[in-house]
């Protein structure tokens, strides 16, 4: 039997919950004013549904809905011109007041658009006032206008008809009311939101002024509740609405279950489907989406997600009791307070059901109920990496202390990533650019007199990069086309998961990346940076510029202090910096200038501009007058734990899952619950 970490609790852990959207600060941020639910089947949506309790809605298969909570908002527009309110919606849609369209029924069509929701009264007014700049043409001198949380209510009908009969009666007289669901088949009217308890309680003199043949009174807060609205947000090239349910009540969960078992679609995250049901709830403030699902169906997506479905089934079932121990570890710690686990790479990636396939299905079935556990039992977290760039990290190297079970061991599989990829040519035009050509798209052709290769374009259009990959999102130095010639400074493998380049970067572009991510702030302007520590793998655990350390809380911090690298296994190249071996074995440094002084078989003479210095190898590099920082690197992530490049080679040396796990891991035992 299987015990999870001490912090977990005693819940179900053959299910796991993964949240979508949720509102976390530094933690964890992904925010929507609204989810689109899809659904393949006739599904059903209530509270306490897992204790027994009603639904209070039943949506048809193959429906639309859309739901989100009630909060602090800001009323932006309101107007009977649809494309009026479509510009406006269009226009906000571009800003961080991200809007949500109603249809009301006033006797005729009239529109109304809202944004939101805010955490405070206060953030809402500082809100309005941006939506009114936003939409200054459309408002024509009007502002938007903060809403509160706070609501009058009058009757209780048995049908939602009678409700919108009073509803429109309100509206008539100018008050802004909204039909509630306040139980199965129980309804209410809503006239609101009031933004302090005194303007709501002027609402309800107003009210009872305006229809004294009902008992208006303020609404309990704490009681759940739908708003029931018809959105026409989807599609601003036509007004057509679908059913929109606003959730209010302090605490309130509402469940979305799909009652034929069918996956459910959302349509906010890429129109994805899973399986499973859903948790509509409000975190501070803003809307929380969470998926609540079978572990091992959770396993089908994440396994898929992480590593190609074509690798060996050895390296898969390894990935899936990683990830199954990771799953079931973090959900024990209910890191994300709703939720154990989220749906992007800061948990395992989660891409629902259309990265099911058949393979990776039966590497999770194989494997079903298996994890990793230490002596005493705890289940191990199960971390692991893309690619360890050929040696895995040692804890040491990631958090600053020593964890035996991840200790560094080689990982020589790695080096697969690129077994497909082309080679490249950094080259030197005649203009003075470097940068780099494929090899595929030149032939070498002689050499300079200084001994270095120089090769001929063979292709038309061959763009020069500024690094070793193709980049569709970043300007080519230079276009070369057939005849068109350069020196061959270097060949080196396409930047890959396995190994890369990154740069080059100048110190203004360091001293900004390091801003904010070091407990001392960084010396400006940086003219030197080098490695001063390396770990067991030889990972980088300290850094200086100018001589002074730059502190980062984690080793692995250098990854995004220094500009998102893809791993901490890097040397620094400095541009402008050359070593030049002297007599008897001394090595002298320098910084080329258009004064530097060079001895050549004429004589001294100054470099005038770039200066190009070749090693023993005949390989050779442009010593630029301006130093700038070049990463040169293997791997992709941390580095601890598993490697998936590094399983797949294991697997196809004839590893099976369990020592592929074994040589990842130490000091654990694989275990069935």
């Amino acid at each position: 039997m299987l015990h999870l970490p001490a912090a977990a609790d005693d819940s179900d852990t053959s299910r796991v919950r993964v949240a979508m959207y949720l509102d976390l600060g530094s933690t964890y941020k992904s925010t929507t004013p609204a989810v689109t639910i899809k659904t393949a089947a006739a599904a059903e949506a209530g509270f306490d549904l897992n204790s027994g309790g009603v639904p209070w809605l039943q949506l048809g298969a193959g429906g639309t809905a859309r739901f989100s909570v009630n909060g602090y908002k800001v009323k932006a527009l309101e107007s009977a011109d649809w494309a009026t309110v479509a510009a406006a919606v269009k226009k906000l849609q571009g800003t961080a007041d991200k809007p949500v369209a109603y249809a009301v029924d006033l006797g005729g069509t009239v529109y109304r658009v809202y944004t939101g929701p805010y955490v405070s009264a206060a953030e809402a007014q500082k809100a309005a006032d941006r939506v009114t700049q936003t939409l200054s043409a459309s408002l024509k001198g009007a502002k938007a206008e903060a809403r509160g949380t706070l609501y009058i209510s009058a009757g209780s009908f048995a049908s939602q008809a009678e409700a919108e009969n009073l509803r429109q009666t309100l509206s008539a007289q100018h008050a802004e009311a909204v039909v509630a669901m306040t139980g199965p088949q129980q309804y209410a009217v809503w006239v609101g939101g009031a933004l302090s308890a005194a303007e709501q309680s002027a609402l309800q003199t107003e009210l009872a002024g305006l229809q004294p043949g009902y008992s208006w009174a303020p609404v309990n807060e704490n009681a759940p509740a739908l708003l029931l609205h018809r959105d026409v947000t989807l599609n601003v090239d036509a007004p057509a609405g679908v059913d929109h349910y606003e959730l209010t009540g302090e605490g309130a969960k509402l469940t979305i279950r799909d009652q034929g078992n069918s996956p459910i679609q959302v349509v906010e995250r890429s129109a994805r489907s899973y399986r499973g049901d859903f948790e509509v709830s409000k975190v501070n403030g803003q809307l929380a989406l969470v998926n609540e699902l079978p572990l091992e169906q959770y396993l089908y997506s994440v396994v898929a997600g992480e590593v190609p479905s074509s690798w060996p089934q050895e390296a898969l079932k390894a990935q899936a009791v990683a990830a199954r121990s990771y799953a079931l570890y973090n959900a024990g710690l209910n890191k994300f307070k709703v939720a154990g686990l989220v749906d992007t790479t800061l948990s395992q990636v989660y891409n629902g059901t259309e990265k099911e396939v058949s393979s990776i299905v039966q590497a999770v079935d194989a494997t079903a109920g298996e994890v990793l556990v230490t002596a005493n039992g705890q289940i191990v977290e199960g971390i692991f990496a893309s690619n360890s760039g050929g040696v895995t990290a040692d804890s040491s190297e990631v958090w600053g202390n020593v964890n035996p079970i991840y200790s560094s061991v080689p990982s020589d599989g790695d080096e697969s990533a690129q077994a497909s990829l082309k080679s490249w040519y950094q080259v030197l035009l005649s203009n003075g650019i470097t940068g780099y050509v494929r090899e595929d798209n030149t032939a070498l052709n002689g050499t300079t007199p200084a001994g270095l290769q120089k090769l001929t374009v063979t292709t038309s259009n061959v763009l020069v990069r500024k690094l070793p990959l193709i980049q569709s999102d970043v300007e080519p130095l230079a276009k070369l086309n057939p005849g068109d010639q350069a020196i061959v400074l270097d060949k080196v493998p396409e930047s890959s998961s396995y190994a890369w380049i990154r740069g080059p970067y100048s110190s203004e572009e360091l001293v900004k990346t390091l801003k904010g991510k070091t407990s001392t702030e960084a010396p400006s302007p940086i003219l030197n940076l080098e490695v001063t520590q390396r770990g067991p793998s030889g990972r980088v655990t300290q850094v200086k510029a100018n001589g002074q350390p730059l502190d980062v809380k984690y080793p692995d911090t250098y990854r995004s202090a220094l500009g998102g690298l893809p791993s901490t296994l890097f040397d620094i190249v400095q541009t402008g910096r050359y070593t030049v071996q002297g007599a008897g074995g001394v090595a002298g440094t320098g910084t080329a200038t258009s004064a530097t002084t060079i001895q050549s078989a004429s004589g001294k003479t100054t470099a005038g501009g770039k200066l190009v210095v070749m090693s023993g190898d005949k390989t050779a590099r442009v010593v630029e007058p301006t130093n700038q920082f070049v990463f040169v690197g293997r791997g992709n992530g941390h580095g601890l734990g598993l490697s998936q490049w590094g399983a797949k080679g294991l697997a196809d040396s004839g590893y099976d899952y369990r020592q592929i796990l074994q040589h990842y891991y130490q000091n654990v035992t694989l275990v069935k619950e």
